[in-house]
């Protein structure tokens, strides 16, 4: 029987090399339900989200801007469902100028 959990995922100073806020676990599928990224910072910023599914990079959101004390909401009302060993990560245009909050439903 499939067991579901919601839980959520968190990257705090969200680097420009990409900050990973998680790998799915094999027999697992995690629905993402909401995404959102906040500018920590006193400067405007971009922000890209992706995962990444066999070695190949599938964006959510590029280069999208961010203004001072704004957020994005990067999904709202829809879901992206990743499967076992997808990683979700995001970027910031600025070093620890972005927090990342993801909601997820996991399957397993």
């Amino acid at each position: 029987m499939t067991t579901y959990t919601n839980t959520s995922y968190v990257a705090k100073n969200v680097s420009t090399s990409g900050s990973t806020l998680t790998t799915v676990a094999s027999a697992t599928t995690a629905a993402i339900t909401s995404l959102v990224i906040s500018n920590t910072s006193a400067s405007p910023i971009t922000a890209d989200v992706y995962f990444t599914r066999s070695a190949v990079n599938y964006y959510l959101v590029k280069a999208a801007t961010i203004a001072v004390g704004g957020s994005l909401e990067v999904i709202a009302g829809n879901r992206v469902t990743l499967i076992a060993s997808d990683v979700l990560v995001a970027v910031a245009s600025a070093a620890s100028s972005a927090d990342a909050v993801a909601s997820v439903l996991l399957a397993a």
